[in-house]
């Protein structure tokens, strides 16, 4: 993909801004101009406006935040080391494409251990935290009308922390979490990938949340948990079978 970055796309944040046209109000004041050209680089590989395979011309986005290459050079060799941008001769930076396989296995792991997690987890809820991932749940229906996939995915992470971390197993919510920091270096957000998933996946917390409060079996609510993480993983799994067919009947 050879796109480039426009010079509208995605602009300035609204608000005060410093001379490098990036925020500068309150602890971003006193970040250097690679670690601006990071943040913002990343804010918009996270948000979907750079999507996998998006060609980053340093030239360009140093006139659309308005420092020299230096800095967003420095800035995307951070975004390499973390796995977000790849660089390849006579091709330059590039957003990382998603590896479906790594992706595909992390899912499954975290499938695993985080259905068991939350089924151990169930019996040791309190109220206060059923009554919070119900608060949480109806926030991230909320977003659903205008659709904020980083926003969402942030949501769906502290939701599904307050089902699993008073998990009495401390090896298995070790698991969890790892399974979660994996799932961040992967992609930010992979509800940008399959956004009606999102619809889904909110039922499908209420649903869980309904089982553990009714004191449901905890096999059933391993079970749940489980299909919840694998249906995400089944919708973006067939939107990538999907997408090359659907390239290739376009005109």
């Amino acid at each position: 993909m050879t796109a480039s970055v426009s010079a509208g796309s995605a602009g300035v944040a609204a608000g005060s801004a410093g001379s490098a046209g990036v925020p500068t109000t309150g602890a971003e004041a006193s970040l250097s101009k690679a670690q601006l050209a990071h943040r913002w680089i990343r804010a918009r590989i996270s948000d979907g406006s750079f999507s996998p395979g998006y060609r980053l011309v340093l030239g360009q986005i140093a006139r659309e935040i308005g420092v020299s290459t230096v800095p967003v050079r420095e800035a995307i060799r951070l975004l390499e080391a973390e796995g977000l941008v790849t660089f390849e001769r006579n091709v330059g930076a590039q957003v990382a494409m998603l590896d479906v396989t790594e992706y595909t296995h992390t899912m499954q792991t975290l499938a695993l251990v985080e259905g068991y997690a939350t089924a151990l987890s169930a019996p040791r809820l309190d109220p206060e935290t059923l009554l919070r991932a119900r608060e949480i749940n109806t926030e991230m229906d909320e977003c659903l009308h205008h659709f904020d996939p980083v926003r969402f995915t942030s949501l769906n992470r502290e939701f599904h922390s307050a089902l699993f971390e008073a998990c009495s197993n401390a090896h298995i919510l070790d698991l969890v979490q790892r399974g979660w920091s994996r799932l961040g270096t992967l992609r930010e957000s992979t509800f940008s990938f399959v956004p009606g998933r999102a619809h889904e996946s909110v039922a499908e917390h209420t649903a869980l949340l309904d089982l553990i409060e009714d004191g449901a079996d905890p096999l059933q609510i391993e079970l749940a948990a489980r299909d919840h993480r694998l249906g995400t993983l089944n919708a973006f799994l067939a939107q990538q079978h999907a997408a090359p067919s659907a390239s290739a009947s376009a005109p």
